[in-house]
């Protein structure tokens, strides 16, 4: 079985399927220590290291997510399966571009969270991302709601994304979830 570099008619190629499992792995991390984090109180020893690892890796994200726009005009998805039909299509492609808005917005109400008090964003003190924006009124805590209920969004449309994915594998026997993991025939 050869895997192509870029996306074929048939299927992905090895970029566009590193990109997708790259994204759900550090997504998910994130979410998981989003959600860890807020439960923990001053006293806790990962109250300070916690945050800085979450923000490190969010910044980070932001060069996958956009090599992964730049992947997807430069390496157009496969064509739907047969039988697929248009609503499908629709949604498919709805959701997906959701998933990358969502996670970009997600992104960027973290960075002003972050830099509401005109501090830097140190990415793994390898370097600083510098605060452009600070002077919005109640900045920390309105973007922190943002971020929030975006997150709660991302997560139900993740659940979306792989009951699909599921339907498509074990009810309608075609080969979308084998394609991503790279082992559908092309």
């Amino acid at each position: 079985m050869k895997i192509e570099l870029h996306n074929t008619a048939k299927g992905y190629g090895w970029i566009a399927i590193a990109l997708h499992w790259l994204s759900a792995v550090i997504i998910l991390s994130l979410l998981g220590l989003g959600l860890y984090m807020v439960e923990l109180d001053y006293y806790d020893a990962w109250y300070n290291s916690l945050p800085w690892l979450h923000k490190s890796i969010g910044m980070l994200f932001v060069l996958v997510l956009l090599f992964q726009v730049v992947w997807r005009g430069v390496s157009p998805a496969p064509e739907p399966l047969a039988g697929t039909s248009r609503l499908e299509q629709r949604l498919a492609r709805l959701v997906h571009w959701l998933l990358l808005a969502i996670t970009a917005l997600i992104v960027l109400s973290g960075y002003l969270i972050s830099t509401a008090d005109g501090a830097a964003i140190s990415v793994f003190d390898w370097f600083s991302i510098p605060a452009t924006v600070s002077a919005i009124p109640n900045q920390a805590d309105n973007s922190g709601l943002v971020h929030r209920y975006l997150s709660y969004a991302l997560i139900a449309l993740v659940v979306l994304h792989v009951a699909a994915a599921l339907k498509h594998h074990f009810i309608d026997r075609n080969n979308t979830l084998r394609r991503i993991l790279g082992i559908a025939d092309r």
